[in-house]
């Protein structure tokens, strides 16, 4: 894509693989929350090279793995409660690898609580990103993600977080008033990479999402008076220390090199 405005066409991709095999789905079309695997493919084919040892701390479903296999990539995904034999038990906040050791990483964590991803007491997935510590447990949790994350990744490297904000009614407000508190769960994350990491780019992506159509939803937004979340930000950031630890990021162009 050459834009900043993806529209992804479909869940997923055909391929097919050494033995002829063909190959329609990445992932699980049935994971609530899955990834768009196109989305991780445009990644993947513009900032790591074949032999590129990817990882995704929050695999889900797989789809970064299958992604993966289709365009020959090494990859580990980790889940702290995993849904298939190739997918390993971690935790996010505390992986398994040495230092410096990824050429990429790509993430999507959970939006608050609006999915349940597992019974796991341990699930940030259980963590309001505005609930009545304001959020302070949730961002606390992503915030060892991503320290975790760039700990892991080798220098020049890059890492795709794919997110979107939230919007949550406040119990017991009245039909119409719009009452409620909206979660910048984007910008806040965004906030947290800058410190560790030079951004590349900010990526809108949208699809022509039939559920946004539906005359319940559409209906329901309009009398409770909210937003449909219409997009998902894709945060694209290099891991270059020798600009973060030095002379700062201001004025630093991240540049395609492999250095």
């Amino acid at each position: 894509m050459p834009t900043t405005l993806w529209e992804y066409p479909s869940q997923h991709y055909d391929w097919t693989d050494a033995d002829g095999r063909r190959h329609t789905m990445q992932g699980d079309k049935d994971y609530a929350g899955a990834t768009p695997s196109w989305v991780i493919w445009q990644l993947l084919m513009r900032y790591s090279r074949e032999n590129d040892r990817v990882i995704d701390p929050m695999c889900g479903s797989g789809t970064t793995i299958d992604v993966c296999k289709s365009i020959g990539r090494p990859v580990k995904g980790y889940d702290l409660v995993p849904r298939r034999e190739d997918i390993l038990q971690a935790d996010a906040r505390k992986l398994p690898l040495e230092d410096g050791s990824v050429d990429f990483v790509f993430l999507d964590p959970p939006y608050s609580t609006h999915i349940e991803y597992s019974d796991d007491a341990r699930c940030i997935g259980k963590l309001d990103a505005a609930g009545d510590d304001g959020g302070k447990a949730y961002y606390a949790a992503m915030t060892k993600v991503i320290s975790e994350c760039h700990r892991v990744m080798k220098n020049r490297r890059y890492l795709g977080l794919y997110v979107s904000d939230s919007w949550k009614k406040k119990k017991g407000a009245p039909t119409g008033s719009g009452a409620g508190t909206f979660m910048p769960i984007g910008f806040e994350l965004f906030a947290m990479m800058r410190k560790l990491f030079v951004p590349v780019d900010i990526i809108c992506v949208v699809r022509q999402n039939q559920k946004l159509e539906k005359g319940n939803w559409r209906k329901t937004a309009v009398e409770e008076n909210f937003y449909l979340r219409g997009f998902n930000y894709l945060f694209i950031m290099k891991k270059v220390d020798d600009v973060v630890q030095g002379a700062g990021t201001h004025g630093q162009a991240p540049g395609r090199d492999r250095k």
